[in-house]
């Protein structure tokens, strides 16, 4: 896989990248709001890597692909698509020092896309924690459309969350 925008690469993984995906995770918002996707050495993330690379023939996934700068080599963060209750769900992170810039946004707009067709989806699903507020404007940015807030089971615990769907726009 392969997608290509303005100014970024999602590709799938390699084991070369785990030293960046080791980075990546350690700002303080993976360790806040995904906290099971914290890898406090680079062999952790190596083994994560491992497995992600396994899930890419798996029809349930996780599919987790790295979004790196179009130079190819600076690794940003990632984006996935996960099996939940409900169909499919959107995620992504972004590192720290890239934030604010609106890479996010670009990597969920030309996943999204792409998912529609490899899926053949008719919606995705968004959930982030409440007070994560540039999660929320990615998913608003994106079309999302606000379908519930209130304390829900998220990470394993009881929290304050806000559930967001994507309903692809079908041409008549």
């Amino acid at each position: 896989m392969l997608i290509e925008t303005l100014r970024l690469t999602i590709t799938r993984f390699s084991l070369d990248m785990a030293h960046d995906v080791h980075l990546n995770s350690l700002d303080e918002d993976m360790r806040r709001f995904v906290p099971d996707e914290v890898f406090e050495t680079e062999e952790e993330a190596r083994d994560a890597i491992r497995c992600l690379i396994q899930c890419y023939e798996d029809p349930d996934g996780p599919y987790v692909y790295p979004i790196t700068l179009r130079n190819g080599h600076t690794n940003i963060g990632y984006i996935q698509l996960a099996k939940i209750k409900e169909g499919w769900e959107i995620g992504y992170h972004i590192a720290k020092q890239y934030t604010g810039r609106g890479f996010a946004t670009e990597a969920a707009n030309a996943f999204l896309s792409y998912l529609f067709r490899l899926k053949k989806l008719d919606s995705v699903y968004g959930v982030c924690l409440t007070e994560n507020t540039a999660s929320r404007k990615v998913l608003e940015k994106c079309g999302f459309h606000l379908i519930f807030e209130g304390m829900n089971d998220y990470q394993g615990e009881n929290q304050r969350v806000c559930k967001y769907l994507y309903e692809r726009k079908v041409n008549r």
